[in-house]
């Protein structure tokens, strides 16, 4: 090597640049947000916070007010993330946003992933029994091998 080639050390560099994290109210998706913002703060990443919006049901068919509820949701969980954040800002800060989409929860995350250019998924372990026969969101996006995905209990 000569004089003229040296190479400087680039700590940091190299890692994800958007980190998008599930959320769906659940004190698991709460824990994996709370799991990314860390991720995210630590490799400079910009962290997404997703949460997807269901579709219309059989409740919406027979006149339930579904979209407005999912609506609600979607705003409670940026107050409760806007609170978190005025509580921290001091400690520590964090570039994020947050977007919904509309779906199932793992379409969703797929197309959030996709469109924002995820560099890594996180999403909380599943609380339903039920994802034994139908498989969870969490173990579908592992099997999609798209992003590197970290499941939080």
């Amino acid at each position: 090597m000569t004089d003229q080639q040296h190479h400087r050390f680039e700590r940091g560099t190299d890692g994800p640049k958007v980190i998008v994290a599930g959320l769906d109210g659940s004190e698991s998706s709460m824990r994996a947000a709370a799991y990314a913002a860390g991720l995210a703060r630590r490799q400079n990443a910009m962290l997404a916070l997703v949460y997807v919006q269901p579709v219309m049901s059989a409740g919406a068919a027979l006149g339930a007010p579904v979209a407005e509820a999912t609506g609600e949701v979607a705003e409670g969980l940026v107050n409760e993330i806007r609170s978190a954040t005025d509580r921290l800002k001091d400690t520590w800060n964090v570039r994020w946003e947050f977007h919904t989409f509309h779906g199932d929860p793992y379409n969703g995350l797929v197309t959030a992933a996709d469109e924002l250019k995820a560099d890594a998924v996180v999403v909380g372990a599943s609380e339903s029994a039920g994802h034994r026969f139908i498989g969870s969101v969490a173990v579908r996006l592992v099997k999609a091998g798209r992003w590197p995905v970290t499941v939080v209990p």
